[in-house]
């Protein structure tokens, strides 16, 4: 055999490998590498996690890990690992899912109505990386609550309800800090002047919103309870609010998880700085979390006379109001009828 025909044959055989990687590698890449069922999947990679821990991560949803791993070290991936929220979708191929491994995709964080910071922590807690420990450790910091003056009876004011783009491995003082930042934000030099025109700082206009908030879910007559409430403190007098008395029962017994439809006479003496009919003025903080439009009723009242309200039994929902202790008698002896016909004790 000539050296042509020797130098030919080691060609073809030298391209024929060559292609023959190439298939391989195109197909190690190019190739579907999803193993589940759902159109797309989310998977959480944890803070300062390595490859390996990142492959056990996946390794459910990827069907060949060898091929995964390949293009990983092609594209430099396991010294770059990232953490965070990252969506796989199927039929992805491995060049595709270590591209997805790059790309970070922020929650969309939502919160409301939360009675305790607790609730709260819990609450943040099941939605990004920290945990309700580690958020309520940054909540309560000493140093932070004083140099943004708060405390722990009313530092839950610090939290504006709203739905907000949060990356799932946001650390916790991280996150403390966007929400500081938002609550600049909302108490801008308007609300803040409207509070003031109302005789409260942003903090006890929170508190009563809380009340508001927990006295009616009609968002339309918030304005008018919140008119109630202002009249009452301009006044002197109790605010004698039952959402009040409520979470001061379930705060002296220690349990947030009772339902209490009725708030009985025995209560109205509970001894707490919560319970409104007991204390005069404000509670120390928040008896929950209240929605925007629980805030705004507060900073925007409605004008009026009324000094009593009770719920009303012609309009569920609502409430019924006076201008006189006698006519409020009326209207609360047609709720107490109704209720006890309702054979409602608690």
């Amino acid at each position: 055999m000539n050296l042509k025909k020797i130098i030919t044959i080691a060609a073809v055989v030298l391209i024929s490998g060559l292609m023959l990687y190439g298939f391989i590698l195109i197909r190690q890449i190019f190739a579907n590498n999803t193993q589940f069922e759902d159109n797309e999947v989310y998977v959480f990679i944890p803070t300062d996690a390595n490859y390996e821990q990142v492959q056990k991560i996946v390794s459910p949803y990827v069907e060949d890990m060898g091929r995964f791993d390949v293009v990983a070290h092609k594209k430099s991936y396991p010294d770059n690992v990232k953490s965070g929220r990252f969506l796989f979708k199927k039929g992805m191929n491995s060049n595709e899912l270590i591209n997805a491994l790059r790309l970070n995709l922020a929650v969309n964080l939502a919160f409301n109505n939360q009675e305790r910071l607790e609730d709260f922590a819990g609450r943040i807690g099941s939605q990004i990386e920290a945990d309700s420990l580690s958020l309520l450790t940054a909540f309560k910091d000493p140093v932070f609550m004083k140099e943004n003056g708060f405390n722990e009876d009313n530092v839950l004011t610090m939290f504006i309800p709203n739905t907000y783009e949060i990356y799932w491995n946001t650390s916790a003082i991280k996150f403390r800090d966007k929400m500081i930042k938002e609550y600049r934000n909302f108490w801008n030099e308007e609300r803040t002047e409207k509070a003031k025109k109302q005789g409260l700082t942003p903090i006890q206009a929170t508190i009563l919103a809380s009340i508001v908030h927990k006295e009616s879910v009609k968002k339309d007559e918030r304005p008018r309870i919140a008119g109630v409430y202002l009249n009452r403190l301009n006044k002197g007098m109790l605010l004698q609010a039952d959402p009040t008395v409520i979470f001061a029962v379930k705060k002296q017994t220690n349990d947030f998880k009772q339902v209490i439809k009725r708030v009985l006479n025995k209560d109205l003496s509970v001894a707490s700085p919560y319970n409104t009919y007991y204390t005069s003025g404000l509670p120390p903080g928040p008896i929950a979390m209240p929605d925007i439009t629980a805030l705004e009723a507060v900073l925007n009242p409605e004008k009026h006379n009324y000094i009593y309200f009770c719920a009303s039994v012609d309009r569920f929902g609502y409430h019924e109001f006076a201008v006189t202790q006698a006519e409020h008698e009326q209207n609360a002896k047609k709720y107490y009828n109704w209720i006890n016909s309702q054979g409602v004790k608690r």
